[in-house]
């Protein structure tokens, strides 16, 4: 499997950039496709759903739609069920693809990763270095009146968010995540809320808003096809770089496009798999850059 000739210029730019720290990788669901076999937790929005919907009753003009779905089992099912269906989904071991390995490696300056799934994948990539990092995770509202995000150290503890400044690694997961805290934005209600806020950058860490400036999100497994979808990368990537990636596995919807377009991010159409092997090897090739020990020396 190889990139397509269009892009391998593009892929020179962006592996250039990983290795001078430059980048933040954006995950979304869809990295799941890098894992050789059968995924054992949802890989997507709609099979997230479908699995809701196949534990509790939920009206079939909803089906599709994970939030609405996810709102209806809250409202008529208590929040702590909907809570306990989204343990049960992420129960078991997200699989660690070569990409999660390969960015748990990565050398340079503070990095930060954003993960726009349930999964631990990530953290337990990160598990085995000796890197100092940690886990920002969004909150919802329904569930914790105490703020927007919750900083957790590499085993698993509660820790205050100024911490995380100190981290070299920053997972910033701003749907939550099913593990440690169990916390997951999913419902209706649980965007309403961030989405009143968001636009100010309130809900979004400081030292999130740090780590992104001046440098260029590359977008992996993820879609823009829904609002919502390009309203979080949108406000996650503000005041960063003006050039940006996104590996998308089929064309861009014509709403895609448009965002694609208004936020410099340019669309690269050869396969996931392909894409990172070509990255990372191109990167490993280059010398490391010095590690920093503060996140917030980059301000």
């Amino acid at each position: 499997m190889q990139c397509h000739e269009e892009d391998v210029a593009h892929l020179r730019a962006i592996s250039r950039a990983i290795a001078l720290g430059d980048v933040v990788p954006y995950l979304g669901p869809g990295v799941f496709s890098l894992s050789a076999a059968p995924c054992p937790i949802p890989d997507s929005p709609e099979r997230l759903v479908a699995e809701l919907a196949a534990k509790v009753s939920v009206p079939h003009r909803l089906q599709s739609n994970l939030t609405a779905a996810a709102q209806f089992i809250e409202n008529f099912k208590h929040r702590k069920t909907l809570a306990r269906l989204m343990q049960d989904a992420f129960a078991a071991a997200a699989p660690l693809t070569a990409l999660h390995r390969h960015l748990g490696r990565l050398p340079g300056k503070p990095l930060l990763i954003v993960n726009t799934w349930y999964d631990d994948a990530m953290a337990r990539a990160l598990a085995d270095t000796h890197s100092l990092w940690g886990q920002l995770l969004g909150l919802s509202q329904t569930e914790s009146r105490g703020g927007w995000v919750a900083a957790y150290e590499a085993d698993g503890s509660l820790t205050d968010l100024e911490e995380a400044e100190t981290w070299n690694t920053v997972i910033y997961s701003p749907l939550g995540s099913v593990k440690p805290n169990g916390h997951c934005l999913v419902s209706d209600s649980d965007f309403v809320e961030i989405l009143t806020e968001i636009d100010i950058q309130t809900p979004i860490p400081q030292v999130v808003r740090t780590l992104r400036r001046g440098r260029s999100f590359l977008f992996l497994g993820c879609r823009f096809r829904t609002q919502l979808e390009r309203i979080f990368a949108a406000q996650i990537m503000k005041r960063s770089s003006e050039r940006h990636w996104a590996v998308l596995s089929e064309p861009p919807t014509r709403n895609e496009a448009r965002f694609l377009e208004r936020h410099g991010i340019t669309p690269l159409a050869s396969p996931l798999e392909a894409v990172v092997a070509t990255l990372f090897q191109e990167t490993n090739r280059e010398d490391p850059v010095p590690e920093k020990c503060s996140a917030l020396a980059l301000a």
